[in-house]
């Protein structure tokens, strides 16, 4: 499937891509339709990952209720700062259910961005209760380590179910799609923008680890990234969580 470039959309603004559809409450047309997409597809290009047309739906779905998104609620535990820069917060984030798909592409970014069209799906009415569940961030995704250095080809991608939704989940139509408990956890968080690959994913490991100094309480097999945005903006927050062993 062919992609649009990046430079075919030169002058498109995300913010105000995402602003011209969030505030027009009238149903998209065809062309504001094969807009959104082009664009969605333009950023996924940037991963190696195709969207179909087939996702214009969700896509547009997501878009509209972006401004409704549900936040992860935590306990913040301590902050470090320098120079008034947050060098890193250490939180507690609750049990609850989670909905998650696992991936295991050629690439991390490849294997983080079809689980996430999975659960657009699942959020945008692929689901028993047959509605719109809406949405909480972030989304996490789950790496796991070989030998302490090498991510793993199988990444965990999920998000955590909205209040209304944490005592009756719906069921996900999508087989790939599990509904999970997970108890509370205890993460280190530093936050970088931009696009989350590999290569950038791994650099901001090696700079928490930097500032942190080696200890043993916290996992050096698992960390987790958390993304603030969805994958249709190149420029977004997100954090490097190093989880702690222990409460």
């Amino acid at each position: 499937m062919a992609l649009i470039s990046l430079e075919d959309l030169d002058g498109l603004d995300d913010e105000q891509l995402e602003d011209d559809i969030t505030d027009n409450p009238e149903p998209m047309d065809e062309e504001e339709r094969g807009r959104l997409l082009a664009h969605w597809q333009a950023v996924a290009s940037t991963h190696q990952v195709s969207v179909p047309p087939d996702m214009t739906g969700p896509i547009q779905e997501m878009t509209r209720n972006s401004q409704q998104r549900e936040p992860l609620p935590f306990t913040s535990i301590s902050r470090l700062e320098k120079m008034g820069e947050e060098l890193y917060e250490e939180r507690v984030y609750p049990a609850g259910h989670w909905a998650c798909v696992t991936r295991g592409e050629e690439l991390y970014e490849q294997s983080i961005s079809n689980a996430f069209m999975k659960l657009m799906r699942f959020i945008c009415k692929e689901n028993s209760a047959g509605r719109y569940l809406g949405m909480t961030v972030p989304v996490i995704s789950n790496i796991q380590m070989k030998d302490g250095t090498t991510f793993d080809k199988n990444v965990q991608t999920s998000f955590f179910l909205p209040a209304e939704f944490q005592g009756d989940a719906p069921r996900p139509c999508d087989p790939d799609i599990a509904i999970v408990y997970r108890e509370p956890i205890r993460v280190v968080a530093r936050t970088f923008f931009g696009t989350t690959t590999e290569e950038t994913v791994a650099h901001q490991i090696a700079l928490l680890w930097e500032i942190l100094g080696i200890t043993d309480e916290l996992r050096r097999d698992e960390y987790m990234v958390a993304v603030y945005e969805n994958p249709g903006i190149s420029h977004r927050r997100n954090e490097i969580w190093f989880i702690r062993r222990h409460l």
